[in-house]
């Protein structure tokens, strides 16, 4: 938002859109019916006018080229509101202004046969009196246009304001149901707002959703849901992390007590430095697996590498010769196999892997490498007892721990956690299989 603009409610915003759209129609719709009234009522006054003028021509009767007036006209007839010229000359003139009949007499022979005296309000039309196709005289009818231009005028006002009442009708409803239709949005707002900071796991249970509201209430359960299993996740992974921590942090610190309390001899020192530097290495790969997850989630530039060279440092990485240890090879792949992440991110994914394999195999780990379409692809199977079904997605939950061939637990439970974390962050996955023997396919996006 910028700074010093007021922020206006999504209502007000629909308010004023709809009032606008709507006094904008009503404009129209005010002038088109104003305009067609005030057409109509003009041609009504011709008709009006046209009328009388040709009833006053059909009165007249002309001989030997003279206007005759008819002898005995009615009262009020067309000849109480019509001029009769002959020639230049006026016959008859109804009792009216001298104003009116110059505006008459401005007719006769003239280029107009229509006028309006507007300090009269009457409008005159004049009409030719021919005798054997040849003009003799001329009849000039009038009609007041002052009944027609007060009901223009009453039209006007009472169509703006049936149209501000109708506007002020629609502003009113409109408010009304969009403060009734927002309210739910609103209510919904708060409690998310709340529950984001004190309980995530309560829900708006809107039921199936049935219209926009519902479905959105559905969509930010959804929500809320994922965001509640990735702050759990997030705990449980700080919780056992602090605990893979402490382990090896409390080793160094004990061996350098003991080490430190009284003299010993050069292989005991030895030995102690020894069992420092194995916690320390797991320490720094702890912390190594944690940075590069959180480089990759936080959106950070991905290279290339060549899936076979990481796969072979991997599986170094997790060799350690001795009686009892389990062979870990690396089948070359039928071509080169381009990883869409650095090598060493690769590599830090695969060893959790490998090294889970190289607990539970009993003479041998393999790793063999494919393409796939938009990934590449590293399976890693032991000849070990394999995945228990219920276990297939139990067992990269952090903290979960799988006892060996021994029935010993060793680690936190982290390794495989921390690689599928840090595989999903770089746009790939680990899965595990079940069935006789351990078998893990690896997938990141192919280069």
């Amino acid at each position: 938002m910028t700074a010093g603009r007021p922020r206006r409610a999504l209502r007000t915003r629909l308010l004023v859109l709809n009032v606008v759209a709507v006094a904008v129609a009503l404009a129209v719709l005010t002038t088109v019916f104003n305009l067609v009234l005030g057409y109509e009522l003009d041609r009504s006054a011709d008709d009006v006018l046209r009328a009388r003028a040709t009833a006053q021509l059909g009165a007249l009767s002309v001989e030997g080229g003279r206007i005759e007036l008819p002898e005995d006209p009615p009262r009020g007839g067309p000849q109480a509101r019509a001029w009769v010229f002959q020639g230049d000359a006026l016959v008859q003139e109804p009792s009216v202004g001298a104003e009116l009949t110059r505006a008459a007499r401005s007719l006769v022979d003239g280029a107009t046969a229509q006028v309006d005296v507007q300090e009269e309000d009457v409008r005159l039309l004049a009409l030719p009196v021919a005798d054997r196709g040849r003009r003799v005289g001329t009849v000039v009818a009038s009609v007041s246009i002052e009944p027609y231009d007060r009901v223009r005028q009453i039209a006007l006002v009472a169509s703006i304001a049936l149209a501000v009442l109708v506007l002020a009708g629609v502003a009113a409803v409109s408010a009304l149901m969009l403060r009734a239709a927002l309210r739910p949005v609103a209510r919904m707002t708060a409690d998310a707002a709340a529950w984001s900071e004190r309980d995530l796991d309560k829900r708006f249970a809107a039921g199936p959703p049935t219209d926009e509201i519902t479905q959105l209430a559905s969509t930010l359960d959804g929500l809320l849901d994922r965001i509640a299993a990735g702050m759990r996740r997030e705990r449980s992974l700080t919780a056992e992390v602090s605990h893979e921590l402490r382990t090896p942090l409390a080793r160094i610190r004990a061996e350098a007590d003991l080490a430190l309390r009284r003299e010993r001899g050069p292989e005991d020192y030895r030995a102690a430095l020894e069992s420092v530097r194995e916690g320390a290495d797991r320490l720094a790969a702890v912390m190594d697996m944690l940075l590069a997850a959180a480089r990759q989630e936080s959106g950070a530039a991905r290279g290339t590498a060549d899936a076979y060279r990481a796969a072979v440092s991997a599986a170094a990485a997790c060799a350690s010769p001795g009686r009892g240890r389990p062979r870990i090879s690396v089948a070359p792949p039928a071509g080169r196999i381009r990883a869409g992440v650095d090598e060493e991110l690769l590599a830090r994914i695969l060893q959790p892997v490998v090294e889970n394999a190289a607990r539970f195999a009993r003479e041998e780990v393999r790793l063999e490498l494919a393409a796939e379409p938009g990934s590449a692809v590293i399976t890693i199977g032991d000849d070990g007892p394999g995945v228990d079904p219920a276990d297939v997605e139990r067992i990269f939950d952090p903290g979960v721990r799988g006892a060996d061939g021994d029935g010993d637990a060793h680690g936190a439970g982290l390794g495989l956690a921390l690689s599928r974390r840090l595989a999903r962050a770089a746009g790939g996955d680990v899965e595990a299989h079940a069935g006789p023997g351990g078998r893990f396919v690896v997938r990141v996006p192919a280069a």
